[in-house]
């Protein structure tokens, strides 16, 4: 991390890092919360400022790293089982899934395949359910969790919303900061009694689900795509999150998957100790790229 003056005579903290893919070979400077303010081609020495107020930090940070890089020096084999960290290329503002609202996904599928005026007269007139009501409910459910995963920002948390996955499915919210990662899966189901097993749900004693070992599994995926880029374990708890249920029951021995009403994610909010503050914003920076989850 350098420290750069900036125009305004402040500081601001550039990150450097160098990428290499596709035959490029870059180096990425960024700000603290990840957002890309400029890069450099090694090869050529050209140097493209994207956020014009820092073009004085961009310039004298990168030019210094082209330099070094010029510099002669003594070659060195890699360390015996070092590994190689993948790395992204700068975060542009169509991959940054920071903007995205709770339910985002389900908001396009509604936006892009919703019925239309004639399906929805038909439906209520039947009274017959259809998959957009199943998506609405969704809808509403992602937005509540949300709203409450918000509030814990003020304690030191970062949260983003509806990550899209391989395969056409998401991560309804992720929660990063000091008590670890937690991958949430929510689930609305109003006016229903919920029993959470080790390995299923039964909602009002119906056929069993397999949200608990789908939840295990998403958080699976999210540990691989994380340490791939940060570089150090990352600790990923699945979480469930029921809304609008009358009741919820979970049996003792289920421990590997917490599982709360929508208002009980504030128990979160306290829990520490796990990562550092400079470990929750890489591992931030990282998530909230669209490409990082492109193949996850």
């Amino acid at each position: 991390m350098l420290r750069a003056k900036s125009g305004r005579g402040g500081l601001v903290e550039l990150k450097v890092t160098r990428w290499k893919r596709y035959g490029h070979d870059r180096l990425c400077a960024n700000l603290p919360d990840g957002t890309a303010v400029g890069w450099a081609d090694v090869t050529t020495g050209d140097i493209t400022v994207l956020v014009a107020e820092h073009c004085d930090d961009v310039i004298a940070v990168l030019t210094r790293h082209l330099r070094e890089i010029s510099a002669p020096v003594s070659p060195q084999e890699p360390a015996s089982g070092a590994e190689v960290r993948s790395v992204l290329p700068p975060l542009m503002p169509a991959d940054d899934l920071s903007a995205n609202r709770p339910g985002e996904a389900i908001r396009d599928l509604l936006d892009k395949s919703g019925p239309g005026f004639l399906e929805r007269v038909v439906s209520r007139l039947l009274r017959r359910p259809s998959k957009w009501d199943s998506w609405r409910k969704g809808l509403a459910g992602e937005k509540r969790v949300g709203g409450e995963l918000n509030r814990l920002e003020r304690h030191g948390w970062r949260v983003l919303h509806s990550i899209p996955l391989s395969e056409r499915v998401d991560v309804d919210h992720l929660l990063i900061g000091p008590g670890g990662v937690f991958s949430i899966n929510t689930k609305h189901y109003h006016d229903k009694a919920v029993w959470v097993g080790d390995d299923a749900v039964k909602v009002n004693h119906g056929k069993p689900a397999p949200y608990v070992r789908k939840s295990r599994a998403e958080a699976k995926r999210v540990v691989r795509v994380l340490e791939e880029y940060c570089g150090f374990p990352v600790p990923v708890e699945p979480v469930l999150v029921f809304v609008g249920v009358t009741d919820l029951k979970v049996v003792a021995t289920q421990l590997s998957v917490r599982v709360y009403q929508e208002r009980q994610v504030a128990a979160l909010a306290p829990l520490s100790g796990v990562l550092t503050a400079e470990q929750v914003e890489q591992i931030y920076s990282v998530a909230r790229h669209r490409q990082a989850w492109s193949k996850a």
